[in-house]
């Protein structure tokens, strides 16, 4: 396997289980690294400083962008996202694989700045499925889970950009499928150059010694 790690990149429609199925993949296997992304939204119930969320004034997360600071950041129901870059560098060097978890604005401003990146789109196994998951939430309003739907009718119109569609119907099965999509990911031939030029040079080494 190769020692750099793998940016992969996570989305999916707002409730569509997004963030468990990650938090469980990262419990499971100690290759990844969670990226914790920047947000100017207020913690919901449960939600921690520096686990879940960084949260941030209007101020701070304006001036992280001015001093590029994110890797990307994107508005999404009235409140920004973005991803601190300071990490995610560091644990691709270290050999991690990151996951940044993003809204589909985000993840094609990350697949411009890195073309290797995999994008792996999460969704319920169906619209009715997906609303019945974020009433079923009980944090929001009905006008915030109609802005919800609507905005995962826009969403879903981007799909096709990704690398991969995971379907969540079994919390288990799918974090299973998104950690054997990462593994084939390593094994590209492009991310495996170190390997093959070995190969390469020991065969033609090989080749000559049978002249």
């Amino acid at each position: 396997m190769n020692k750099q790690g793998i940016l992969v990149v996570v989305s999916g429609f707002s409730g569509a289980g997004k963030g468990t199925v990650m938090k469980e993949l990262v419990r499971r296997y100690d290759r990844y690294a969670l990226s914790i992304s920047a947000t100017t939204r207020s913690p919901r119930p449960g939600e921690a400083e520096g686990v879940d969320y960084f949260y941030k004034t209007m101020e701070e997360f304006r001036a992280m962008a001015a001093s590029d600071a994110l890797i990307e950041y994107a508005c999404y129901v009235n409140n920004y996202y973005g991803t601190p870059r300071a990490y995610v560098e560091e644990q691709l060097a270290a050999g991690k694989d990151v996951i940044l978890e993003i809204e589909i604005q985000g993840a094609l401003k990350i697949r411009e700045k890195y073309p290797d990146a995999l994008l792996l789109f999460i969704t319920p196994p169906s619209a009715e499925e997906l609303r019945r998951r974020l009433v079923g939430r009980g944090t929001e309003d009905n006008d915030t889970i109609a802005r919800r739907l609507a905005r995962a009718g826009e969403e879903a119109e981007g799909i096709e950009q990704y690398d991969y569609l995971v379907i969540n119907d079994e919390l288990d099965a799918c974090v299973e499928a998104t950690h054997r999509l990462i593994e084939l990911q390593h094994q590209k031939a492009s991310k495996n150059m170190e390997l093959i030029n070995q190969i390469r040079e020991d065969l033609k080494k090989i080749s000559e010694g049978e002249r």
